[in-house]
């Protein structure tokens, strides 16, 4: 059954499409820890290569390392619906970005100087499929 959108609802798409306020980053929120001052970016890396997820997530990080941004929370998802166990020459831990994303950013040279520190994500935000990655503070 398809139904037809009322007048009223065109109204609202029409207010919306033509509105200049901005649209709110749905990634992003103030951290409750500190209010008011520093936001929380997530990084979803569900469907990357090894390779594509360690190269996004360098990118996005030191980005919102200049943008002061205090939280990341990296989602790499527990690495259950892998095909990696049924390749003997693949490690089955270093191959998952559950294990190979938080390596790749503590052995990175760059990376290093702008994370203060990796920690395993509470169950809200993942539990063990993500980890928290905490910035330290721009300096120009």
């Amino acid at each position: 059954m398809k139904k037809k959108p009322t007048l009223e609802d065109l109204n609202v798409w029409k207010k919306f499409i033509f509105s200049k306020k901005p649209i709110k980053d749905k990634d992003a929120y103030l951290d409750q820890n500190k209010p008011g001052r520093f936001l929380t970016k997530k990084i979803d890396l569900h469907g990357y290569t090894l390779d594509e997820a360690n190269l996004k997530t360098k990118e996005l990080i030191l980005s919102y390392y200049k943008q002061n941004i205090y939280k990341v929370i990296i989602i790499t998802g527990k690495g259950s619906k892998s095909d990696n166990e049924k390749n003997p020459y693949i490690s089955k831990d270093l191959s998952l970005l559950k294990y190979s994303v938080p390596h790749y950013l503590k052995t990175n040279e760059s990376l290093k100087q702008v994370i203060k520190n990796i920690s395993q994500a509470d169950i809200k935000d993942g539990g063990e499929g993500a980890f928290y990655v905490y910035l330290k503070k721009f300096k120009e």
